[in-house]
């Protein structure tokens, strides 16, 4: 990967590749940055500045994006919008120097390595409760970043420096997870300072979200036993989101779902097959999706209708339908139901954060599985339940390989790729990059 120095709000580091170092001498050092907390707070700060916001150079853009037109569940308006479409398109026409992949792997790359820095340094903190914030919110975006590379990319590098080595994506996960329970650990024994809470973005919970991970990249790593667990772990009625205001913009509201330019929802099925569309009166779908939008408005709703509209880091239903599938795949049946009746009967009300915006769905207020009691019959409706729950942010590509939907170039197929190529830029810094997979 390229190597490049800039200064805050986030650092962008040595990623690999080659030597080049941009220094900005009216600048604070890197050195000097992550020596004191208050330096370290801000790099924190810096990244999730780094992951939410940018508009379409953001990975929370980039995530959406790439999740949803690759299966159906968004449509390009605009063919003008020309990265966007290719992406649609899938297959061949996504290739190594499609802006979308490039933006989703350089920008979830600078996170992570910022992450590493933080982590590294974070024993300069002297403050007990200080440092274990620091290294939890730390581990937050790491995680985040290296999940984000696993839903896409079939491998990728854990550390940065010259010619970096990938390694399969189950180790990207595999590694989140350890350092997520390491901060776990830390911040149970430390609990958070009120210093670090002053100086911090406020929004994210950082007890829950940890766990919320654990529980989101266990699952994906196969780590059933695991996944379980932590999703119990999170406390169902706390909330953690991403903040924005009229400075740093919600992303998806600033890009695509506050205009009809770029894309909206396919429909109000959300794209999905015949077979697998949304229930009747689940009240859900008129809380992502307009059943009739005008002609100036797009047809996706839910956490991007405003500038100033919280992105939830993880939903509650989300956890629930981790447990279901976790029971399902464990072949506890019985377990598996019981969760997944939660979401199902769930009557909640969307909860609402700062300004009366949503930071959760409203239940969807069905009636309880009564399908056949067979792991093909019960995984089918939790993948029904969660193209529902967590429509719009960027799981529906991973889900789909995962629960082994119509792949590519098969009848009736969901997805137009199973994984993305790597970017142009890394391939021709990095010699180590692998070969891009065939589709």
């Amino acid at each position: 990967m390229k190597r490049y120095l800039l200064l805050l709000p986030l650092l962008a580091l040595g990623l690999g590749g080659c030597n080049k170092e941009y220094l900005n001498p009216s600048t604070a050092s890197q050195e000097q940055v992550v020596a004191t907390s208050d330096g370290l707070i801000t790099v924190c700060n810096g990244l999730q500045y780094r992951y939410t916001t940018g508009g379409a150079l953001s990975p929370l853009y980039n995530i959406v994006a790439s999740g949803g037109l690759t299966t159906r569940e968004l449509n390009v308006i605009n063919v003008g919008n020309i990265e966007e479409y290719n992406v649609s398109l899938g297959a061949g026409s996504l290739t190594n120097s499609n802006i979308v992949v490039r933006n989703l792997w350089t920008q979830t790359q600078l996170v992570k390595a910022n992450a590493d820095l933080v982590l590294a340094n974070a024993g300069n903190a002297a403050d007990p409760g200080t440092r274990s914030g620091i290294v939890a919110y730390a581990s937050i975006f790491r995680a985040l970043a290296l999940g984000t590379q696993a839903q896409f990319f079939e491998q990728g590098p854990l550390a940065a420096g010259e010619n970096a080595a990938f390694v399969p994506r189950v180790q990207l996960l595999q590694s989140a997870v350890a350092q997520l329970e390491a901060a776990a650990t830390q911040l149970a024994a430390a609990p958070v300072s009120a210093d670090f809470t002053s100086k911090i973005v406020p929004g994210i919970n950082l007890p829950n979200t940890l766990q919320a991970l654990i529980a989101r990249y266990s699952l994906l790593a196969g780590d059933y036993d695991k996944a379980i667990a932590a999703a119990g772990r999170v406390d169902l009625a706390s909330r953690s989101v991403f903040n924005f205001d009229d400075n740093t913009r919600n992303p998806l509201f600033e890009v695509t779902f506050g205009n009809r330019n770029v894309y909206e929802p396919t429909d109000v099925n959300l794209g999905l097959p015949a077979a697998l569309a949304p229930e009747a009166n689940d009240r859900r779908i008129p809380f992502y999706t307009r059943a009739a939008p005008t002609s100036t408005q797009n047809r996706g709703t839910g956490f991007y209708t405003a500038a100033n509209a919280p992105i939830p880091v993880y939903l509650p239903g989300e956890m629930l339908l981790i447990r279901a599938e976790a029971y399902a795949r464990k072949n506890d049946l019985a377990g598996a139901v019981t969760e997944l009746n939660r979401v199902r009967t769930s009557t909640a009300a969307a909860t609402t954060g700062t300004g009366g915006l949503p930071t959760a769905p409203p239940g969807a207020g069905l009636a309880a599985y009564s399908g056949p009691q067979t792991q093909e019959a019960i995984l089918l409706d939790i993948y029904r339940q969660r193209q529902v729950e967590l429509a719009f942010q960027g799981f529906r590509l991973e889900d789909s390989r995962r629960f082994n939907r119509p792949a590519p170039g098969t009848t009736g197929a969901e997805r137009n790729r199973n994984y993305f190529p790597y970017p142009r830029v890394e391939r021709e810094n990095n010699p180590s990059t692998p070969a891009d997979p065939a589709i």
